[in-house]
């Protein structure tokens, strides 16, 4: 029994076209009809799917998208004035960095608790609101030129708890 020989992918696709050909012929009018109607049907499909229906999704929440871009942009731009402001500003002693991260902290209440060694501070937070531990970040930057090196936050029900480290006199 001689082994079967294997055909050349491109001898296998000219004989599908021939019975793809042969059976076309075969066909009747309205059946040739009906098959490139629904040709055209499965065209038009894939053309909407695969083309004008993600270009469409894009013009639709580009600009959403462009806004909130841009809203970031001016939020990194201001960011970046501030730090070159607080860099061509004078240091702070340490002794006024720890004064200025105190009071800070004591605006925060029972919900924040301060131990300063050296030249670092751990502040413990229990339930400190996002909007005060933001304002509270802000005025220790730029008061006592704090700067968070290490943070351990989650963020519950009542605000945030965890711990932040950080250094005192960064410029």
């Amino acid at each position: 029994m001689p082994a079967p020989q294997s055909k050349s992918p491109a001898a296998v696709l000219r004989q599908l076209r021939g019975q793809a050909q042969r059976h076309w012929q075969t066909l009747g009018e309205r059946e040739r009809l009906g098959v490139q109607l629904a040709g055209a049907a499965l065209a038009l499909l894939l053309g909407w799917s695969l083309l004008l229906a993600p270009a469409l999704r894009t013009l639709k929440t580009a600009p959403v998208e462009l806004e909130r871009l841009e809203a970031d942009l001016l939020r990194m731009q201001a960011q970046g004035a501030e730090v070159k402001t607080l860099r061509g500003l004078p240091p702070v002693a340490p002794a006024d960095a720890q004064a200025a991260l105190t009071a800070a902290t004591e605006r925060l209440g029972p919900a924040a608790r301060l131990n300063i060694t050296g030249d670092r501070a751990v502040v413990t937070l229990s339930g400190v609101p996002p909007e005060a531990l933001q304002a509270w970040l802000g005025e220790v930057r730029a008061a006592a030129r704090a700067r968070a090196v290490e943070a351990q936050l989650a963020r519950g029900p009542k605000g945030y708890t965890g711990s932040l480290t950080l250094t005192l006199g960064a410029g």
